[in-house]
């Protein structure tokens, strides 16, 4: 497996042709978080929207070395805490790789949701349900990527 993303000896991130590399040190320390798996069947594409679209940062991508466009496993952080994982569906017969894409559903907190909500719709994202304000006090929209998995964004980080 090589790792087309970020160069870990060196700590720097390196070209893949796609979306902008983090090194994870960057980012400073991670707080122990839940970080849901997706599959992708366009994972380098997927990643380049959840970047441009939501604003993660790309800090790692795992690609088979004779096909570079097969992801065995990439991370991306969210700014605001936790991140996601993703690879693509078919790297391996493991249960993971057999995932259907498009069929997760993931809640994210922000203390911006209304010009997240802007940064999604310009970049592509498909609105589900517009800003609004929830009667338990959060502020937040669903839309739904590319390859159909729902992304809730909302001030509500539990109790």
């Amino acid at each position: 497996m090589a790792n087309t993303a970020t160069d870990t000896d060196a700590g720097t991130p390196t070209d893949t042709g796609t979306a902008a590399q983090t090194a994870p040190s960057d980012l400073g320390p991670m707080a122990k978080t839940v970080w849901p798996c997706l599959v992708f069947e366009d994972c380098l594409g997927s990643i380049d929207f959840l970047v441009r679209a939501f604003g993660f940062v790309s800090t790692a991508t795992y690609a088979l070395e004779d096909e570079p466009t097969v992801v065995e496993h990439a991370e991306l952080r969210w700014p605001e805490g936790g991140g996601i994982m993703c690879g693509s569906p078919g790297r391996d017969d493991s249960e993971f790789s057999k995932r259907p894409s498009g069929s997760g559903s993931l809640y994210v907190v922000t203390d911006h949701p209304d010009e997240l909500c802007e940064r999604a719709l310009a970049a592509g994202a498909v609105l589900v349900r517009g800003l609004r304000d929830e009667d338990y006090g959060s502020r937040g929209f669903t839309v739904k990527d590319p390859e159909g998995n729902l992304w809730s964004f909302g001030t509500y980080a539990g109790q």
